[in-house]
């Protein structure tokens, strides 16, 4: 009776795309996160984007872990865009909030991010910090703007997908994500400059509920063709939000010296910059 209550209550839909998990205790760990917390009206729905055999064993063992998650599959890889927005189409939450298989959700994210939609009509998603950690544990806080403004997605997006929350109606509304060869990878980035343009705008809570995995194996997940679209994507999200100018092209061109730069001194950067807040 009580998961009947549940399910006609379901107020937020938290949405995973998986593919081929390596290491199974962090998935389970990033879905118990969300089993265990303080807000009881949501639903989880797990993506598996065409993984191997054994790599969708352990997506079905995840998503049997509680009778809230729903599971849903693909045969073939169609990349982290085209599950996300299958898991939209599938949703039945007012709100739509992002979680990858690696992170670990702070116990009341779910209740603040809820809250938070609630009492501000005005923001079409809100986001928050995060604490970076790796396998030897937190070492360092990620910040973002609270209310990011054109000029903030220059460096980087000024928000952190996996700690997002939606409204559902602005996805629809706006074709949810992009599903092409160039935004591969950077998806998300592409859809905030794009709703950005088009008069949306979020928010982020200015403390961390979500805590992100950062590691040195994060730097190997990219060849460098994905660079090359990053930067395709920033020169056409840039001209939309009307910040693209002869001094802000050093933005535009930044991922190619990115990916030239190694994996070891690309954390050791990070961690300069990050470590502390």
């Amino acid at each position: 009776m009580e998961a009947v209550k549940r399910a006609k209550n379901i107020k937020i839909s938290v949405i995973m795309g998986v593919y081929n998990p390596t290491q199974k205790q962090q998935l389970f760990a990033a879905v118990r996160s969300i089993i265990g917390q303080t807000f009881p009206w949501w639903e989880m729905i797990i993506y598996d984007d065409g993984s191997s055999p054994d790599y969708a064993e352990t997506i079905r063992e995840a998503a049997a872990l509680d009778d809230r998650i729903v599971y849903m599959r693909e045969n073939r890889n169609r990349g982290l865009a085209y599950a996300l927005n299958q898991c939209i189409m599938k949703s039945r939450g007012k709100y739509i909030a992002r979680m990858d298989a690696d992170d670990i959700s702070k116990p009341d994210r779910l209740e603040k991010l809820y809250d938070f939609l609630e009492n501000h009509i005005e923001y079409a998603w809100v986001g928050s910090n995060s604490e970076l950690f790796n396998d030897q544990g937190v070492w360092g806080t990620d910040r973002r703007a609270k209310i990011p403004q054109n000029k903030d997605f220059l460096p980087y997006s000024p928000y952190i997908h996996p700690a997002v929350a939606f409204r559902k109606s602005i996805l629809i509304e706006n074709q949810g994500y992009k599903v092409s060869e160039t935004t591969r990878r950077c998806e998300d980035y592409e859809l905030f400059m794009r709703l950005q343009s088009r008069g949306y705008h979020g928010y982020n809570i200015q403390e961390p509920l979500l805590q992100y995995r950062e590691d040195c194996s994060a730097y190997r997940k990219r060849r460098y063709k994905f660079y090359i679209q990053e930067m395709k994507v920033r020169y056409n999200g840039f001209k939309k939000l009307g910040i693209l100018r002869p001094g802000t092209m050093i933005y535009v061109v930044k991922p190619l010296f990115v990916g030239l730069v190694s994996p070891s001194v690309m954390q050791h950067i990070k961690k300069k910059i990050k470590r502390g807040g």
